[in-house]
């Protein structure tokens, strides 16, 4: 028997002495009222410590995690502070089934793998999906409340997207009573900055909340010479006039100078022997290296209520992203043939992005006899124009053992030069409804799918220009089943699905299929009824099929992915100040056909798990309002690439907060990588990436 088989039966065991347990104390029962969020926690907005209720991510409708039948993790924002996150990926440490950096830091964005596929392209911005073809550019996390991550195939809500998951950020939002807050930071790689959140009503018994946000930083890499400068400004805007509606407009501006930390040689670094390259090594020169991107985003969220039983709902955003970068890094090539000239690669890349996205639609709760319905129904629609240059060159090589840096940069020859300029457009249908009976919970729901792709890519060096037209439609859908006891325990069983459209052809001409996804989920969760906590086990079989492989230079699909897994997580927020945050994921994530069949999927460790713990002083103690948090992360074994042939070990990573709130003001230190482990977080073609080192932040903040 597999340990993937094992584990099912174990907590298919688990699962039923539960059920059976707090079935016979309610064998009585008829009728379960439906749950309501503790706190009244509205759905994606602040939450008080760490445990969030509910979420819209997984059903847009706001259903308690409970009677959700997909695994849904949500990261407050109290969470975010306490642990000085300076990024998502850092906020996503303590994520069951993420791997948040696999490849260490990198400014330019964020890159999880999430259930053993990558999540870059699977980021939203307040359910709206962020485009961009090399992976969304990374937010600024001061801008967010709070950040849920849906674990499983999403298309029946979302549209394409690959199944492991997706990541929804949810932007902070004006509040209808006065705040603020005005700080200042400094830290490891020189930075330095200032920040401030402030908000409230226009005047008393106002109609009107606004909200300002922004940041503004120096700061370096770890990395030397790699620069890491951003200033983000976001102002916000509700106006409710009644109850029955609300507007909520949302903007903000983002300017930053990310640089790509370059891969180096597995020879120095991975299998060095003699001589290995230490982390701040640069392979790039500062008279050639530059980076200027702005993100601009501007949309609203709309509802209105059309009376006791129909609710309209209307979310819209219009996004602008410019982006004139350059660097060298290493080549593909690798190390010349004397074992320490480094051959490098030059690349160009200018990207003028435009996204247009709008999601409508009608939310009813009403009853059919014994039987509630939230019956949701609704069309969204996604533009993207994509308009990209990308050029490569050969560049003046590097001595890696004796490096010279100040130029001249010479470019030898160009080996690539591609102009996209393309369209893409998706518009979906769907149809959910959640029903209730009793202790029972069921979920159903379908969506049709229309994609259109349409422009071309010209090759520079042949003059040849190959079209992007490609049409695809799909059904997706997703069907759950769940029943909530007295006792707060929800066991749960769920199928979902997803599609992804794959551009291009096979030799023969014909347009490939989308990738297609399923997933059988299966899972317990627990929300107990006299302290502020929150668990969930799972267990699950992803499929991926129409996977796109590469063999002797020809592309066909004829690839299959399939991982199978087990994710343990737990959330508690004990009113005595403790907080805590524990999770453990087991991964089985193998090529299941096509090239290299039987090997495990690149950087998908099979085992990771952490511990966050914080607590905070109370009053009338000799210690009041010290905070001290404390946490530890190890992740597994695993391979660098699908060959298996970087070997990448295990490692454990600690992190450390300190504490001090008086009188409106606050002092906090924080450290990630407290030992300062010093090892290789990924390895490719492209050369060996190391994970991040110890860094220290400090923050004084004054609150009001």
């Amino acid at each position: 028997m597999s340990r993937f088989h094992w584990l099912l039966l174990t907590s298919v065991a688990f699962v039923a002495q539960a059920a059976s347990g707090a079935m016979a104390q309610q064998a009585a029962e008829t009728k379960l009222e439906a749950i309501v969020a503790k706190g009244d926690q509205e759905a994606g907005g602040p939450v008080e410590g760490y445990v969030a209720k509910t979420s819209r991510t997984a059903s847009k409708t706001g259903t308690p995690l409970l009677e959700t039948q997909q695994s849904v993790s949500v990261i407050t924002r109290d969470q975010i502070e306490a642990q000085g996150a300076q990024t998502v990926g850092e906020a996503l440490n303590y994520t069951p089934g993420v791997l948040a950096q696999p490849f260490g830091a990198d400014p330019r964005f964020d890159a999880p793998i999430i259930r053993g596929f990558d999540g870059r392209q699977a980021q939203f911005l307040n359910g709206l999906r962020m485009m961009r073809t090399a992976g969304a550019p990374a937010v600024e996390i001061y801008g967010l409340e709070n950040i849920d991550v849906l674990r499983g195939p999403a298309s029946v809500m979302y549209g394409q997207g690959n199944p492991g998951g997706i990541i929804n950020m949810i932007s902070k939002r004006p509040i209808f009573e006065n705040f603020g807050e005005v700080g200042m930071q400094a830290g490891t790689y020189e930075t330095f900055g200032g920040f401030f959140d402030f908000g409230g009503t226009l005047g008393e018994d106002a109609d009107v909340a606004y909200r300002l946000t922004g940041l503004g930083k120096n700061a370096g890499a770890q990395t030397d010479e790699l620069d890491n400068d951003r200033y983000f400004i976001a102002p916000a805007v509700t106006w409710q006039p009644d109850e029955d509606t609300k507007l909520t407009i949302l903007a903000s501006v983002q300017h930053d100078n990310p640089s790509t930390p370059s891969g180096l040689p597995p020879q120095y670094t991975l299998n060095a022997t003699d001589f290995r390259l230490p982390r701040d090594f640069y392979v790039g020169d500062e008279t050639f290296d530059r980076s200027s991107r702005t993100l601009s985003n501007l949309g609203y969220e709309l509802e209105h209520r059309l009376n006791e039983t129909w609710l309209f709902r209307q979310n819209f955003r219009y996004s602008d992203f410019d982006w004139d970068y350059q660097s060298l890094g290493m080549s593909s090539l690798g190390l010349a043939a004397d074992g320490r000239t480094l051959r490098r690669n030059a690349t160009f890349q200018d990207e003028a992005l435009n996204t247009v996205n709008i999601d409508n639609n009608l939310l009813g709760e009403f009853s059919t006899g014994d039987v509630d319905h939230k019956l949701l129904a609704g069309l969204d629609y996604r533009y993207f124009d994509n308009n990209v240059r990308t050029r490569f060159f050969q560049a003046t090589p590097l001595d890696l053992r004796s490096p010279r840096h100040g130029g001249p940069i010479r470019l030898i020859s160009r080996t690539l030069d591609t102009t996209v300029d393309s369209d893409l457009s998706q518009l979906g249908i769907y149809v959910q409804d959640e029903l209730a009976l009793g202790g029972w919970r069921a979920t159903l729901g379908v969506r049709q799918d229309w994609t259109r792709s349409s422009g071309t890519s010209l090759n520079g060096l042949t003059r040849v220009s190959r079209s992007l037209d490609q049409d695809d439609h799909e059904l997706t859908g997703r069907a759950g089943l769940s029943y909530v006891f007295d006792n707060g325990i929800a066991p749960y069983v769920s199928y979902s699905t997803s599609f992804e459209p794959v551009i291009g052809a096979g030799p023969d001409g014909t347009p490939f299929e989308p990738t297609s996804g399923e997933q059988v989920e299966l899972g317990v969760k627990y929300e107990p009824a006299g302290w502020n906590g929150f668990f969930s086990a799972a267990v699950y079989d992803l499929k991926q099929q129409n996977v796109l492989r590469t063999i002797a230079g020809i592309s066909s699909q004829v690839g299959e992915v399939n991982v199978r897994g087990l994710e343990l997580e737990g959330v508690a927020s004990i009113t005595q100040g403790l907080d805590l945050r524990a999770a453990y994921t087991y991964t089985d994530a193998r090529i299941s056909a096509g090239a290299d069949d039987g090997n495990r999927v690149e950087n998908v460790p099979e085992h990771m798990a952490s511990l966050w713990a914080n607590y905070t002083f109370q009053e009338d103690t000799a210690l009041e309002g010290v905070g001290v948090g404390a946490g530890v992360r190890y992740v597994g074994q695993r391979y660098g690439n699908s060959a298996n042939t970087f070997n990448l070990d295990s490692i454990v990573l600690a992190d450390f907060a300190l504490s001090y709130k008086k009188d409106g003001y606050k002092a906090s230190l924080n450290v990630q990588s407290l030992f300062d482990k010093d090892y290789v977080a990924s390895c490719s073609s492209f050369g060996c990436y190391y994970g991040d080192g110890r860094t220290i932040m400090g923050k004084l903040t004054y609150s009001w």
